[in-house]
């Protein structure tokens, strides 16, 4: 089950579906109000819509792969739900209950989700989380999923509950299933230290750096991201 960031769509794992497809069967969606999922009217939860995803299949249990947002509702599910996740891969992943450092970057894009300013929420989101630019593997898609989903994002996050009342970091010796933990080496720095944290924190973990990639790391390298998933994957 492949689980897309915020201000992305299911476009993001368009590089690295066909090869994993040949050795597992692959389930990707839009999380609910981005890309081509309906916008949401009443307040949800991402973890229990994943629920739902799983439930709609018949899976009993299932892999979880996502990235950033994505990783930390894979998380906040195999806290609730063990027994649904037969492993994880946490790819440049927030993890709720998680403070942020102050910085004019980060100010200036929570402001810009605060005040609904698409045009300014799109161009941050492409400053701190694509640094690599458009000429990089894949900038192509990411500038176009960014520009399509940045009024569907301010939209889907006021309905959103995704961190209301959760915290995973004191939890975190709680995991019980076979976890990778990934990042891009050029990545926001703070995604380096809550990948330590979730290294050290769930027992047997096993992290991985992805040298030339950013945030969008399955456009990035989309080679090596699938080698490190098929060696986690049963």
């Amino acid at each position: 089950m492949l689980l897309h960031g915020a201000g992305m769509d299911s476009r993001l794992w368009d590089a690295i579906v066909p090869e994993l497809a040949r050795h597992h069967d692959v389930i990707r969606y839009d999380a609910r109000g981005l890309g081509r999922s309906t916008p949401p009217g009443k307040p949800f939860s991402d973890v229990e819509d994943l629920r739902a995803v799983l439930d709609h299949f018949g899976l009993r249990q299932a892999a979880l792969v996502g990235l950033s947002m994505g990783g930390e509702t894979a998380l906040d599910c195999a806290l609730a739900h063990p027994e649904r996740v037969a492993a994880l891969a946490l790819i440049g992943a927030s993890v709720s209950g998680h403070v942020w450092p102050q910085s004019p970057e980060l100010s200036a894009y929570a402001t810009a989700r605060r005040k609904r300013d698409t045009a300014a929420l799109a161009e941050l989101e492409l400053t701190i989380w694509a640094a690599m630019g458009r000429a990089a593997p894949g900038g192509e898609l990411i500038e176009s999923m960014v520009a399509s989903n940045a009024e569907r994002r301010v939209v889907s996050e006021q309905h959103c509950v995704v961190s209301t009342g959760r915290d995973a970091e004191p939890h975190l010796g709680d995991i019980v299933a076979p976890t990778l933990v990934i990042h891009g080496e050029h990545d926001h720095p703070e995604i380096a230290v809550i990948a330590e944290r979730l290294v050290t924190g769930i027992p047997g973990a096993r992290a991985e750096t992805i040298p030339d990639a950013d945030h969008y790391l399955p456009l990035r390298t989309p080679e090596r991201l699938t080698e490190l998933l098929l060696s986690l994957l049963p």
